[in-house]
């Protein structure tokens, strides 16, 4: 009898389906459409119906997380997915500086030709910086130039106030000649409406949604701040506990379902976001806005590319030290063109 009960309860466990893993996911901003078109569908819909899981998702911005806490709390277990910018995270992993540079990609092709010439770097970094799996790359829209200000090309910023939006635009300002300031993203209208700042950086869309346009009055659509690259990654330790299945499924879902239709529309957001915020064309998001566009001429670019090369990105590589710029010149730098110059 004894026997025969516990082969009765083997047959049952066997017999048991298996239990659904449960994620605890930290999205990025919850106002933008990166997260509402795409992150949250993904993880609060698509996944869920493709793989035994269950998503419990929010943001950090809705938690009161510090930017720069993301990851770090990512590699502590404290939630088991986040996804936020690269560029938050540098001041505990400097050598991720390399995935965003300001004014190479000039179009969607090109900044997803720099994503994936620079992903296994970034694989690497998360790995050993923040213990977590990139499962994905998505951009937001290139970082452009807000002005409460007149100007009329990249000289005129020298001077001024300017919020970056990350540690390498920020040298890129103060190469320029500007003087590159530090204020959170919820704070730059005030800071421009009060003159804190003369200037800022942000996506063209994020500043539209954002309402920037009420605090200033000239806009340079170049990507002085780089696309501001959001990679999603996955803690390590709750990685290698997924069963190699359900690894498999939410590493072709986030590609087809997240990663792919986020770059596919990059290029036409941020012709529609300048056609939003300076009325020269169709918005198809809401109302159009009247700020002056300026035009960057080829001398602007020329400039920029000079001040990228012989000043941003070799400071960038002092400071991350080891081989990463022999790493970025023959991954990044190798697809798009550029080197960064070796000093023994």
């Amino acid at each position: 009898m004894k026997r025969f009960s516990a082969l009765l309860a083997t047959s049952a466990l066997i017999a048991a389906p298996a239990l659904a893993e449960d994620l605890a996911v930290v999205g990025s901003w919850s106002g933008l459409p990166l997260h509402k078109e795409y992150e949250a569908p993904y993880w609060s819909e698509k996944l869920p119906a493709a793989a035994d899981v269950n998503v419990a998702l929010t943001t950090h911005n809705q938690m009161g997380l510090g930017v720069g806490d993301v990851f770090r709390l990512l590699g502590d277990g404290v939630y088991d997915v986040a996804m936020t910018v690269s560029d938050y995270a540098v001041a505990d992993a400097p050598e991720l500086e390399g995935l965003d540079v300001p004014m190479i990609a000039v179009d969607a092709d090109k900044a997803r030709m720099m994503v994936d010439a620079a992903r296994p770097m970034v694989s690497d970094i998360y790995r050993d910086r923040f213990n977590s799996h990139v499962l994905a790359i998505a951009p937001y829209p290139p970082q452009v130039v807000f002005c409460n200000a007149e100007i009329s090309g990249l000289d005129d910023l020298a001077g001024l106030k300017v919020r970056a939006s990350g540690r390498m635009t920020a040298k890129f300002l103060e190469a320029l000649g500007a003087e590159g300031v530090n204020v959170a993203f919820s704070e730059v209208p005030g800071a421009l409406q009060k003159g804190v700042v003369d200037c800022a950086v942000t996506g063209a869309g994020s500043g539209y949604s954002a309402g920037w346009w009420e605090v200033s009055t000239h806009l340079l659509p170049i990507p002085l701040g780089g696309w501001d690259p959001v990679v999603t990654a996955v803690n390590m330790d709750k990685w290698m506990s997924l069963d190699d299945a359900t690894k498999a499924t939410i590493e072709a879902t986030i590609k087809s379902d997240f990663e792919e239709p986020a770059w596919a529309t990059a290029q036409g957001a941020l012709v529609n976001d300048i056609a939003c915020l300076t009325g020269n064309g169709d918005c198809p998001s809401g109302d159009a806005r009247s700020m002056t566009l300026v035009e960057a001429s080829d001398a602007d670019m020329a400039k920029a590319r000079d001040v990228l090369v012989g000043l941003v990105l070799p400071d960038w590589a002092e400071r991350a030290g080891g081989d990463w710029a022999e790493r970025w010149n023959a991954s990044v730098g190798e697809a798009v063109g550029v080197k960064i110059g070796m000093t023994n």
